[in-house]
């Protein structure tokens, strides 16, 4: 028989065991061991069987139970401390409140997907873990932030098998009212709601979660409410689901209703407004427009209001190819924005014009999600050193005139939230070691550039660690196999073969991520023999877990997994290699600390960052990788292993995968392997425990989140929110008619003469020439702008690297032709081929770089000709 309607019955709680309830409620658990072990020690069989989500806990234990629990002084004492330390946490002064003042009073964090826990499955890979870390880093350290994302009712699909290694994706159905979620309520107890317009008249309304994570609130908005039609009610039907429209208004939800919901959710707790708006990738783009409505209902002009709006916005890109980023027809776009719909006092025009790629080589037809991103925020960045290079060259187009390297995006390096990550035993062993509270501030908080207390534990205790670390890997392994072929049809009978897979004593790999086709899970069966030998070794033998998700709608990602699945299916190899579906938070961390080795073998430059990596190292993993992402940036023999590439310009794709697979293949055979077996004096693998103490205490520390998110406080949210402050309605007036005066007079702009006081095409380093050069300002003054000489190394194209920016100074009046004199030094101080040019920019005091208008005036050709350029 099947139920008409279901309901969530909540448990009642006998009054002495009230605090579990705020326990349950704050995610902080999902971090913290002790509330954990607390939640563990209610019902171990519950507990397990709840997934380790003490919601479901509390929903499952008997009340005869819960009424023993109510009389046990022991587990009442328990319960106070684990209260009264998250009091504590929740209330108590962190890093942020001990830094000077002219921090942001609140940030607001926008992502279209956040991994905090299993419990919510509200992610599908790195971005959604990268932003539930970035919110539970931010609570570690007091910064003010309030996270806004989706409630997707079937959330990210789940993965199964068929019996031939097809993916099978499934969508279980999401109650918010059995998630650690409560209902954000107006003061008469309805359920608080944002609204948005659609075409025809009709809307689209939200209702908003909150999720209690830590410090952080995060709200989230679901569609799926009575009062919108059917359609409008499958909005935040899936992650990542559905066609065009359905994703646009996704994301309309997210950036529009998101800052309704912000606004909402101030007013009602009285939280602080956010004077920082932080958007996670293109998604929540839209969060842009509607602050820039918020402006326009207040008095201001379009353009005041975008220069208000983008100084405080900070824009986070994720992606380092084109095709990973949304993009829309303008007239889909279009048909939802202006007077019939959302946002009716802005010209649709204007709205379209912030995401068009107008620029050589963009579409002009499409509208950009990350464009218009980087439009409305004053300041951007990639998420590793590499990235931000390569993020410099895709969006190059948008500052014409510039040198990639000069694009004003920068860089902040992921990090990881260690104490998510890191296993329990790794935790107590650093506990024994330095204390338990300077463990928790080490991994939560960082701020030292190493951990040397490493040096000081045994080497038989961080073997023993390891090996441990190893065996729960097995039996998990074993239990997750097991599971996943019974769904493949296998009987019981069939299965007695998976108590030999993996052996806790064996060199163990890790690759587990998104299975889209630059990662390339299947660069390791280039050469299956070579592979079969490497795995079935009689001295040094190696063994893969494997894990991974194809996005549903990408057939060539299936079959990639299909490939892996059927030689792991074999049964000469199958104690040795295996893949494991469903890749999750719940397995991810059981298999980072499990591995001796992380493999990453991207297609070079495409992996922006690739943070599982890092997870792996903090819990002594080495790291096995192509130098992409974080491991460019961070690569040392003493970490691990560098695969190298074949990443020339003209190396066909086949023939690079058929390199550096082999070169993978031989670092394994000649040098990870042969190193693991190894053994000193003491019978130990002496060298690699070396490698696991470097990994742990100079890796370690850079990797974690906590230092990430400080480096956006002070790069990011402290300018940005000194900028927002500026930006009052006056001086953004002022601000957007200055740029609107400066863009119609920069036609006028020119660089008339160029000289130096060199006589001669070669000169002594360390010499100092003058340099004279002569300008046309048009109808600008020298406060507008800025003249510049550009100097360094040239190569054999007369192209300047590693350039030096000098200004230089006006002298006297204009001219009779009004042309106005500037001049300055120019010191060479590099040997060989040399060279100089000068421009001119514009200079403002609320501009965050002189690139952020995309104007720049270079000599003329003829003017080249006689000034001298190049001294070699």
């Amino acid at each position: 028989m099947k139920a008409i309607r279901r309901f969530t019955v909540r448990p009642v709680l006998p009054d002495p065991l009230r605090p579990l309830s705020d326990l349950a409620r704050n995610l902080r658990w999902s971090w913290h061991a002790e509330t954990r072990d607390l939640f563990q020690s209610v019902c171990p069989e519950a507990w397990a069987g709840s997934g380790g989500d003490p919601v479901r806990l509390l929903g499952s234990v008997r009340p005869a139970r819960l009424a023993e629990l109510a009389g046990d002084r022991r587990f009442l004492r328990r319960l106070t401390a684990a209260a009264d330390d998250l009091d504590d946490y929740l209330t108590g002064d962190r890093w942020y409140q001990e830094q000077a003042g002219g921090l942001p009073g609140a940030v607001a964090y926008f992502s279209p997907e956040f991994g905090i826990t299993a419990a919510l499955p509200q992610y599908s890979g790195g971005l959604g873990i990268l932003a539930g870390d970035h919110l539970k880093a931010a609570s570690d350290l007091g910064v003010p932030l309030i996270g806004v994302g989706l409630l997707y009712r079937h959330g990210y699909f789940r993965q199964t098998l068929s019996r031939d290694g097809w993916q099978q994706e499934h969508y279980p159905v999401l109650d918010p009212n059995e998630l650690p979620l409560t209902q954000l309520k107006e003061p008469d107890g309805t359920p608080a709601q944002v609204t948005l317009a659609l075409p025809g008249g009709k809307e689209l309304r939200a209702r908003i979660w909150l999720a209690q994570v830590g410090r952080v609130p995060l709200l989230l908005l679901d569609s799926d409410v009575e009062e919108n039609d059917l359609g409008e009610r499958g909005v935040t039907d899936r992650l990542y689901g559905g066609g065009s429209e359905h994703r646009l208004l996704q994301e309309m939800l997210l950036g529009i209703g998101g800052v309704r919901a912000v606004r909402t959710y101030c007013w009602l707790t009285g939280h602080p407004e956010p004077e920082v708006f932080h958007t996670n990738e293109g998604h929540a783009g839209f969060l842009g427009l509607e602050r820039i409505a918020e402006l326009c209902a207040g008095g201001l002009d379009f353009d005041a209001a975008l220069e208000a709006v983008r100084g405080g916005t900070v824009f986070t890109t994720h992606t380092p190819v084109p095709a990973g980023i949304d993009r829309f027809d303008r007239e889909l776009v279009g048909r939802h924005f202006g007077a019939d719909a959302e946002l009716p006092g802005i010209d649709v025009q204007r709205v379209l014009a912030l995401g068009m790629e107008t620029y050589p080589g963009g579409e002009p037809n499409l509208f950009n999600m990350a464009v218009m991103g980087l439009r409305l925020a004053q300041r951007a960045n990639g998420v590793s050193l590499l990235h931000g290079q390569v993020s410099r060259s895709m969006f190059a187009g948008l500052w014409p005139g510039f040198d990639p390297e000069e694009v004003p995006i920068t860089s902040v390096t992921n990090g990881v939230h260690a104490p998510t990550w890191v296993a329990p035993e790794v935790l107590r062993l650093g506990a024994r070691q330095i204390g338990a509270q300077r463990a928790e501030d080490a991994l939560a908080v960082g701020g030292s550039e190493r951990w040397d207390s490493v040096a000081d534990i045994p080497d038989q205790e961080i073997w023993e660690l390891r090996r441990t670390l190893r065996e729960q890997l097995v039996l998990e392994v074993r239990e997750r196999l097991r599971v996943s072929w019974r769904q493949r049809g296998a009987g019981n009978a069939e299965l007695g073969w998976i108590d030999d897979v993996l052996d806790p004593d064996v060199l163990t790999i890790g690759f587990a991520r998104r299975v889209p086709s630059y990662k390339r899970l299947t660069l390791m069966l280039r050469d299956r023999d070579r592979l079969t030998e490497l795995l079935l070794h009689p001295e040094r033998p190696v063994q893969i877990v494997v894990a991974g998700k194809a996005h549903p709608a990408d057939d060539g990602g299936k079959r990639l997994v299909q490939e892996l699945v059927r030689f792991a299916d074999d049964p000469r190899i199958r104690h040795r290699i295996v893949f494991l579906p469903d890749y999750g938070m719940a397995m991810a961390q059981k298999l980072y600390p499990g591995c001796d080795v992380w493999l990453n073998n991207p297609l070079r430059p495409l992996e922006a960052c690739g943070t599982s990596g890092m997870k792996a190292a903090l819990n002594g993993c080495l790291n096995l990788s192509v130098l992409d992402g974080w491991w460019d940036e961070w690569f040392q023999p003493d970490f691990g292993w560098a695969i190298p590439t074949a990443d020339g310009v003209g190396t066909d794709p086949d023939r690079r995968d058929d390199i550096e697979a082999a070169a993978l293949y031989d670092l394994l055979e000649q040098r990870v392997a042969p190193r693991f077996y190894e053994r000193g004096r003491a019978g130990l693998p002496d060298r690699w425990i070396a490698m696991v103490r470097q990994t742990l205490s100079l890796l370690g520390p850079k990797v974690l989140a906590g230092r990430m998110v400080r480096e956006y406080v002070d790069r990011l949210y402290a300018p940005a929110a000194q900028t927002h402050r500026a930006l009052t309605p006056d001086t953004a007036r002022d601000l957007a008619a200055w740029k609107t005066r400066v863009r119609a007079a920069w036609p006028g702009v020119s660089v008339d003469h160029v000289e130096t006081t060199a006589t001669t095409p070669t000169a002594e380093l360390g010499t100092t020439v003058g340099l004279r050069v002569r300008v046309a300002l048009g109808t600008l003054t020298p406060d507008d702008v800025e003249v510049q000489a550009v100097s360094g190394r040239v190569d054999a194209e007369d192209r300047i690297t590693d350039a030096t920016v000098v200004p230089l100074k006006p002298t006297g009046t204009p001219d009779l032709e009004g042309r106005l004199l500037y001049e300055g030094p120019l010191s060479l101080d590099r040997t060989g081929p040399y060279g100089y040019t000068v421009r001119i920019l514009p200079t403002h005091r609320l501009l965050a770089s002189n690139a952020e208008m995309g104007l720049v005036t270079v000599p003329s050709e003829e003017v080249v000709e006689g000034a001298g350029m190049v001294l070699r």
